[in-house]
């Protein structure tokens, strides 16, 4: 068994896209409308599908909102570097850093916060 994919719903499929293309660097493996279910499918991630885990991007296209919940945590990044990652991401446009980089609580992990445009919580943990 392997993790496929983790799903987020998005209310602006552009914007969504630019973020996790442009501030975390994923690239778009494909991309789908589904007109009749008044849908679109976004796959994006650092490795191919097949042997790597993505994020599926689904943008609802008659939904302007949601309700993130108090159920969902955040999707953890390991990167070479948080305070290097958290400069870059403050450069790019629509990066919002919201725990700054440094040792985590009661630990030695160096790690941040960010958050997508749609609100949704991104850990971003040194290797």
């Amino acid at each position: 068994m392997r993790l496929l994919h983790t799903m987020l719903r998005v209310t602006d499929l552009d914007r969504s896209l630019s973020f996790y293309q442009n501030v975390l660097e994923m690239k778009l493996f494909r991309k789908t409308d589904f007109p009749d279910g008044r849908f679109t499918l976004a796959f994006v991630g650092y490795g191919e599908e097949k042997s790597s885990t993505v994020l599926e991007l689904t943008h609802n296209w008659d939904t302007s909102e949601y309700e993130i919940g108090n159920a969902y945590g955040h999707i953890a990044i390991g990167v070479d570097d948080v305070y290097k990652a958290c400069d870059r991401i403050r450069d790019a446009a629509g990066g919002s850093i919201v725990r700054e980089p440094g040792p985590m609580a009661h630990g030695t992990t160096v790690l941040a916060f960010v958050k997508d445009p749609d609100g949704y919580m991104i850990e971003l943990l040194s290797r």
